[in-house]
């Protein structure tokens, strides 16, 4: 599983010490003298941001250009997070990007904002400005809020991507503070947007601004894989009709059928199709998991999987191979 971790930094650093000071990926392996923090400047307020960067292995970054996988933090976590991604992207000789942008969604300069875009793109301005990165070979990933954060750099950006993977993400603030108005998520979500929604036009249009959704139709050419838990919303918190409502975006700008409310009611609950068209479902070894609902219209594919609230690192990995 792409499994992330929220390790305070305090105690990385006493993990880090206990190890002998390198620090420790998931599975064991020693990647500290790859992994560096890197700080740039933002184009937009000038502001000092951090980023941090698994570099190759010394002979690959001297031989070729290196394909670049930027991988986005989770709701309320920041740059501090570690995630299984990692050592695949490190395996395979290709550059590892973590932005920040501005950190865990509390702020109104996070969450989307323009600011918060302008950081990825700074970010990767700077591994490109230092490093042989091949700019044809960028990919994009995350989950949850990583998720949201895909979706609206797909969108926003199309033409940066060679392929975007998009893990259990927020697609409209709205519907999602209305799930979550009652908890620490909907009080994060108003101090992003300055309210909850109705309270101000002003207020409003910060959640559209910020909601993928917004601008789906825009990532209509991008190799975008969009992949839900089918549990999530029910044992995680975000329902996987944001998945399919972003993925129905890109079918209607394609001129493609799209996911119906009544097969969404249906994977909400009991979670299958009562007339699944050919191949709606089957196993996936990639993911390493059976799947219930699988569409794809242009280059985007659609997948609701046998899990919860979660990303699949070997998954992400196999569709960024798929698109060379």
């Amino acid at each position: 599983m792409f499994r992330v971790f929220g390790l305070g930094l305090s105690l990385v650093i006493l993990i880090n010490a206990f190890l002998g000071g390198d620090n420790v990926h998931a599975d064991g392996s020693q990647m500290s003298k790859h992994r560096k923090r890197v700080q740039f400047k933002s184009s937009l307020d000038g502001s000092t941001q951090e980023a941090m960067l698994i570099t190759p292995r010394l002979e690959v970054q001297v031989k070729k250009s290196i394909p670049l996988v930027v991988s986005l933090h989770s709701w309320s976590a920041d740059l501090e997070q570690r995630n299984d991604l990692e050592e695949l992207v490190h395996h395979r000789g290709w550059m590892y990007l973590f932005p920040n942008f501005r950190g865990a969604n509390r702020t109104t300069q996070a969450c989307g904002s323009d600011l918060a875009q302008q950081d990825i793109l700074d970010s990767i301005s700077w591994v490109i400005d230092h490093y042989q990165i091949d700019k044809d070979r960028i990919y994009l990933t995350g989950t949850s809020g990583g998720g949201h954060m895909t979706m609206l750099m797909a969108a926003r950006h199309p033409k940066l991507w060679r392929a975007a993977s998009a893990w259990v993400g927020i697609s409209d603030l709205v519907e999602w503070h209305a799930k979550h108005s009652n908890t620490n998520y909907g009080n994060m979500i108003e101090q992003c947007c300055g309210g909850a929604p109705g309270d101000s036009l002003k207020v409003d249009a910060q959640y559209k601004s910020r909601s993928p959704i917004t601008y789906f139709a825009g990532a209509r050419e991008v190799a975008i894989d969009i992949c839900a838990g089918i549990n999530d919303g029910h044992q995680g918190s975000v329902p996987i009709s944001h998945s399919i409502n972003a993925f129905n975006m890109i079918a209607e700008a394609k001129g493609d059928r799209p996911v119906t409310e009544t097969e969404i009611s249906q994977l909400s609950r009991p979670g299958k199709l009562d007339e699944a068209q050919a191949g709606d479902e089957g196993f996936d070894g990639t993911f390493g998991r059976k799947y219930f609902l699988r569409r794809r219209s242009g280059n985007a594919r659609l997948t609701i999987f046998d899990g919860g609230h979660e990303g699949i690192a070997s998954a992400t990995i196999a569709w960024f191979e798929n698109h060379p």
